[in-house]
């Protein structure tokens, strides 16, 4: 087994290779991590992310977080416990930073980052001695397994039909003329990013063995969740090809 370091960021939210991530940064230990990645190439601002599995994104008493009732925390792992590889899912997502943008010339201003998924990983340990989290992790591989192909094509179905369902909900019109992937794993990804489900749902999609054991848990779903949006008058308001900035 081979295993890497990387910076990690951990976030309440699953990424997914493929899909992009945008990142309003603001607490210090997220300031330093994106400071030094800054100062590498282009090609070297690798980080980790990873869901929360128990804590809190963003530290109660952070900047622009007041919180007079909870004790001063701070520090590469404030609001992550004791032992943070516990508060933490085990599979993540290895990030490329291709923009970082200093909000002004201010140290303290924070940045504005648009990175990429890439690669998925197994975290191993966690390391909490610097200015913020790193990370041993061993990256994997994705393999396709048995009918991924097969699985694929039930899925672009089922995902149509289920973003059709979604549109009469939010009583909207659905924009059509987009072309999902083709390939299997790309298109998994991509599915399992645009359906509105918690998060660990997403993380168990993240985590599935293979892409036609991932299809296959996103076939069971879409269908269910059509099922359900098929006798619901209204939902709330969602963007499939949207995701929030994370606030960090």
């Amino acid at each position: 087994m081979t295993s890497v370091r990387l910076p990690l960021f951990p976030l309440n939210s699953v990424l997914f290779p493929g899909l992009v991530l945008p990142l309003n940064v603001f607490e210090a230990r997220y300031r330093a991590l994106m400071r030094d990645l800054g100062e590498r190439p282009e090609d070297e601002r690798r980080f980790g992310v990873i869901a929360i599995r128990d804590g809190r994104e963003v530290a109660p008493t952070a900047q622009g977080m007041p919180d007079a009732t909870a004790p001063a925390a701070d520090g590469p792992a404030a609001g992550f416990g004791e032992d943070p590889m516990a508060a933490f899912h085990t599979i993540g997502c290895v990030a490329d930073a291709t923009t970082i943008r200093a909000k002004s010339d201010e140290a303290d201003a924070g940045y504005e980052v648009l990175a990429t998924g890439t690669t998925r990983f197994r975290l191993l340990s966690v390391d909490a001695s610097g200015p913020y989290l790193t990370a041993e992790v061993e990256e994997l591989t994705e393999e396709g397994g048995e009918g991924a192909g097969a699985l694929a094509s039930g899925v672009v179905r089922a995902f149509r039909t289920y973003q059709k369902r979604l549109a009469w909900a939010n009583e909207r019109t659905l924009a059509g003329g987009q072309d999902l992937p083709g390939d299997p794993s790309v298109l998994s990804y991509l599915v399992a990013a645009a359906a509105v489900l918690d998060v660990p749902a997403k993380q168990q999609l993240l985590a599935a063995p293979d892409t036609a054991d991932r299809l296959g848990q996103e076939l069971k779903i879409l269908r269910q969740e059509t099922a359900v949006l098929g006798k619901l008058p209204s939902l709330p308001a969602v963007e499939l090809t949207r995701r929030p900035t994370s606030p960090n």
